[in-house]
Parts: structure tokens; sequence; C-alpha cells
């Protein structure tokens, strides 16, 4: 994996001035930018289709930790990773790259389309003229719940909403609207980023919303580090469950009312007659 020595969002900026990009002036060689989800973590959940993308792409742009990841792919190629809060700086950089001519590769983990890269990069895309506007392939991967609910069982065989914690984007307020609305509606609840260091009390919030609603019995699955090294699964209760170890590389799947619990399987059903 080739970069230079500048980091982040420095290595994005010296990229595009070292390729002397500028979309108005290199319509005429306008490149292609796949935005790639590279699934839960492991090479066995890698599709194909996202695998010769990052092949085929001359550079390869996400955040570090998934850059990592997917190293053997990229091998000698051009990668530049930055940092958490940064994802507008690397997903404009790889929007003017691909303008110039360039075969860009913008990876997400999990689905690019999900809590991942794939809207940002076509919003920033549509900002330019259809002269100049690079074509964009979304190239879906397996996404984090997904991963998450297989080694749970089949928590998710009934409708069900997903759910980010993270206030970073989204006024919290709206957020426990949207958790009291699924919680009223019997769903279950799958959430995204639902504790980091700073942000403990969000999870707790939740919870209360929805012992409103549900028995604190309810079955809760928890899934850390999903088809990755190191992966951690407990299967709790809401009423205890936030005493389980939950951060951001985890993912929690709460039952909805028909969910229960056989033989350490969470098992929501789907409905047939058996």
């Amino acid at each position: 994996m080739r970069s230079s020595s500048t980091t982040g969002r420095e290595e994005l900026q010296a990229s595009v001035a070292e390729n002397e990009i500028s979309p108005s002036n290199h319509c005429h060689s306008r490149g292609k930018l796949f935005v790639v989800g590279i699934g839960p973590g492991s090479f066995d959940d890698l599709t194909p289709r996202a695998k010769n993308a990052i092949m085929n792409a001359q550079v390869v742009v996400g955040y570090k930790t998934y850059l990592k990841l997917i190293t053997e792919l990229i091998g000698d190629k051009e990668a530049f990773g930055t940092g958490m809060m940064q994802e507008v700086d690397r997903c404009q950089a790889a929007v003017d790259l691909a303008a110039g001519g360039k075969m860009v590769a913008v990876v997400s983990s999990g689905d690019p389309g999900i809590y991942g890269m794939a809207g940002l990069v076509l919003e920033l895309a549509m900002k330019l003229d259809d002269s100049c506007r690079p074509e964009v392939e979304v190239i879906a991967g397996i996404s984090a719940v997904g991963a998450s609910a297989a080694v749970l069982g089949a928590p998710l065989m009934h409708d069900f909403a997903v759910i980010s914690l993270s206030d970073l984007l989204t006024p919290w307020p709206l957020i426990e609207k949207r958790a009291e609305m699924a919680a009223q509606g019997d769903f279950v609840i799958a959430l995204y980023n639902p504790r980091s260091t700073k942000r403990v009390q969000q999870i707790e919030i939740v919870r209360e919303i929805l012992l409103k609603y549900r028995p604190a019995s309810t079955p809760v699955g928890i899934v850390r580090q999903a088809s990755r090294n190191g992966q951690k699964t407990a299967i709790s209760d809401l009423e205890h469950f936030t005493q389980q170890e939950i951060d951001m590389f985890s993912m929690v799947i709460i039952g909805n009312s028909q969910t229960y619990v056989e033989a350490g399987r969470m098992i929501t059903p789907r409905g047939y007659k058996l």
C-alpha cells in the first residue's frame, strides 16, 4: 500500500494537486468511482464484485481502520486514509480524482448504502456538471446488521428498524422519537453506534423507552466485532443488556414481542404454521 509521508487530509490534497485535477479542466478524461462495501471485516464476507472493484482501482480511499482490513488487496496501489470526522474531505478528493480520469474506489465497512459513504459520494458528484461528472457505481456489501443477525440466529425474520444512536449528524430528540415509534410498532430494533466513551446515556434512554412497550424479559443480542478477529456474542434481556460490553464496534438487536431464545439462538418467528 503506497502513500506519501503526509497523512489524512494532507495526503488527499497532495494527490489532487499532484494530478493537477480540476474537474472543469479535465472533463474529457473522466474516470470512474466505485463506492465499495467491504463487509464486516473478514475476506470470507467480501463479495467478488467488491474485490474486483478494489483490484481494478488505481486509487483506494477510506477510513484508515477499514483500509487496514484490505491491505492485501490494495497492494502497491495509491491509497489514502483519513480519520473520523473527515468523511467529506476524503469523498470530495475521491470525486475530484475520478473526475480527473482516475479509477477510484471509496471503501466503507459493511454496506456503503447503510450508514456508509454512498450517499455522500453521490451528493458530491451531483454538484458537478453532467459533462464533468464521473460514473459512480455503488457495490453492495454484507451489512453489520446482517452479519450480526446471522451470528445470533434469526432475529430479523420479521419487520425491523435500524437506528443509529450517534447524534453527530442527527439531533438526539429525533433519534429518541424514532426509537419511540419503532417501539410502539413492535419492530425488532437494531442499534448501530450504541455506545461510545463519551456517549453513554443514550442507550439507557432507549432502554427505558422500550421498557414502556415490551416486557423486561425481551431477548436482546449483542455482537461485538462481527465476523472479525475477536468476535464476541452475548444474549441478554431488555432489563439487563446495558450491563454487557457495548461500544462502537458492537451491534445490538432487540427482539419484538414474539422473539424468543432457544438453545442459544435468538429467533423471531416469521409466522409460518408449524
